[in-house]
């Protein structure tokens, strides 16, 4: 009898360890494949979440790390001063709903390094990209139109080719410094592809934009242009000031670039201290896009971009209202991206709601 006494308080002891083991939360790991709790899962992902009752008893309260993560998705933006960056905080400000959805647009080194950080950086479920970046990936993976598809076709990022006041033609930059700006950027890639197939041999450099106007202000380091390839207007030359002289060079759309580029221009709207009124400057434009990983469709990423797409879709019409950028109100939800396929939540979104009539840019 006294043995039966003394083993309680031990029986007592085994049984509240083993309940503080199953209520103890389980460590969270860095965002893999299928890096969302499976408890996390959805029942409906491409209408609204689930709230099945249950018994009391079974009832179990949420690891809030579990609930931040289960739907945050990572968007790879752009620079900072660039186009791309403002729009992606306006898409995570409209599309926000606490825990159940949660955009983090990442600053990055710009659109065409965000095909590599889609590709392999931990964490990003879309990005922002310009459709002429998909060329330098082809040796390196040859099947990358499979594993990538476009959510939305956004908006064109134009060519800008300012120039010193003694620049007056794009013949007058051969053999002259110009500057697009830091390697991994979309004029890195995009603006010495353009200089290539206008025939342009120039003294390229990759620094920062605001070191070489900078250099350009001075007359330094015989610095004679900058290129910048982002959608307008451009910060640097709406807040900057610059002596007379100082100029776009014009761009003349030809059959050089059918394959990824678009005839565009820029106005004294865009730039009021740099081009005279009524003034148009012909240019040339990459179409940038919003881009999603090819998920497989039983794989936790899948949902969440699924999600991302019915809020950002369903709440499209907030962007184009007051408040924010004016280039959503020439976005087309049906707009397509050549050589990509529409990521499947969104096809089957506008197959569902039909399809908006504005026109496609």
């Amino acid at each position: 009898m006294s043995k039966c006494k003394v083993s309680r308080p031990f029986l007592l002891l085994a049984m509240v360890t083993a309940l503080l083991a199953v209520l103890q939360p389980a460590p969270v790991g860095a965002q893999t494949k299928n890096d969302r709790p499976q408890n996390a899962r959805p029942q409906n992902v491409h209408l609204h979440r689930q709230n099945p009752v249950s018994k009391p008893q079974e009832a179990v309260t949420p690891n809030p790390r579990e609930a931040i993560n289960a739907w945050t998705v990572g968007l790879a933006a752009g620079l900072i001063e660039g186009a791309p960056i403002r729009l992606a905080a306006e898409m995570a400000r409209v599309v926000d709903d606490g825990n159940n959805m949660h955009v983090l647009p990442v600053v990055t080194r710009g659109p065409t390094e965000n095909v590599n950080s889609l590709l392999y950086l931990r964490g990003i479920d879309v990005a922002i990209i310009n459709s002429d970046s998909l060329d330098e990936y082809k040796s390196q993976v040859p099947d990358i139109q499979h594993k990538i598809n476009y959510v939305l076709n956004l908006f064109p990022s134009e060519l800008h080719v300012f120039v010193r006041p003694e620049i007056k033609s794009l013949n007058d930059l051969v053999g002259k410094k110009v500057n697009f700006n830091t390697l991994g950027t979309a004029a890195a890639y995009s603006g010495p592809l353009i200089f290539s197939r206008l025939g342009l041999d120039v003294d390229k450099t990759f620094i920062p934009h605001q070191i070489a106007l900078e250099q350009m202000r001075k007359g330094e380091n015989g610095m004679a242009a900058v290129v910048f390839v982002t959608g307008k207007p451009v910060d640097a030359f709406v807040k900057g000031h610059f002596d007379p002289g100082f100029k776009f060079l014009p761009v003349p759309y030809s059959s050089k670039f059918e394959d990824y580029y678009l005839p565009s221009t820029l106005e004294s709207t865009d730039y009021p201290n740099l081009i005279k009124p009524g003034e148009r400057i012909e240019t040339v434009a990459v179409q940038t896009a919003l881009v999603s990983f090819n998920w497989p469709t039983n794989s936790d990423r899948y949902d969440r971009v699924a999600r991302f797409v019915d809020y950002l879709f369903t709440r499209f019409d907030k962007l184009q209202g007051p408040g924010f950028d004016p280039q959503w109100k020439s976005i087309n939800l049906a707009g397509t991206v050549p050589g990509l396929t529409r990521v499947p939540p969104a096809q089957a979104w506008l197959d569902h709601h039909g399809r908006p009539s504005q026109a496609s840019q």
